[in-house]
């Protein structure tokens, strides 16, 4: 039998964990394992519980949750996986995320559904890039001029910088794999290649390069 995603959920909010607990308590293979209030606490309980998923707000009295994540990320007594949860008004916040380690991103407003399948998707060790986040990565990147092309590039085939282009504009595997007529699976091992060469940790990382690097360019 299939263990249950285990998740920790941080916002300074009580309302806001209630419905967060609420949803997801109710999905079979979901269980909420415990609650934080600010982000100190949940560096404590991502030791103590060792969650799967860590459903983290921003702003947060103590810690708040970019230093957390930064944190729980780093340290080897940790676990869980971090979606943060911000309503994207603060691009600096966004950025800061990138750089802290978080795998996932979701606006507080998204619907029950989408909350459900960020956890799915991050617990099964993929990244979760919403399509806000795409969108404030072209309009960092897009008007700088691109740095000189990266050598690790280089060493993509063909496909994988085919299926990388994609990636950059925020599809998912199931979306790629759906318009290069292939299968998933197929598409997730060569996204896992493309970070291998990359040197990068997760999709939204890999976004992230390929504007920087001028890859990928806005409105192509």
């Amino acid at each position: 039998m299939t263990s249950a995603i285990r998740i920790l959920l941080v916002d300074d909010q009580e309302l806001v964990r209630t419905g967060f607990r609420v949803i997801l308590g109710s999905v079979p293979g979901l269980e909420v394992v415990g609650e934080a209030s600010d982000g100190a606490r949940a560096i404590e309980l991502a030791r103590e519980l060792r969650p799967d998923v860590i459903c983290m707000d921003v702003q947060m009295p103590v810690l708040d949750g970019l230093d957390a994540t930064r944190r729980i990320v780093a340290d080897p007594e940790a676990t869980g996986t971090v979606l943060v949860l911000t309503t994207f008004d603060d691009d600096d916040s966004l950025f800061r995320a990138l750089d802290a380690g978080a795998s996932g991103f979701l606006l507080k407003t998204a619907s029950p559904e989408q909350l459900v399948d960020a956890v799915r998707v991050l617990a099964a060790g993929d990244a979760l890039l919403a399509p806000e986040v795409t969108r404030r990565v072209i309009e960092r990147f897009g008007g700088v001029t691109a740095a000189p092309r990266a050598a690790e590039l280089d060493a993509l085939t063909e496909r994988e910088e085919e299926v990388f282009r994609l990636v950059a504009r925020g599809l998912s595997n199931a979306e790629i794999a759906t318009g290069l007529h292939v299968g998933e699976a197929t598409v997730k091992t060569h996204v896992s290649s493309i970070l291998l060469k990359l040197g990068v940790r997760d999709r939204v990382q890999a976004v992230v390069r390929a504007y920087e690097t001028g890859f990928a360019v806005p409105g192509a």
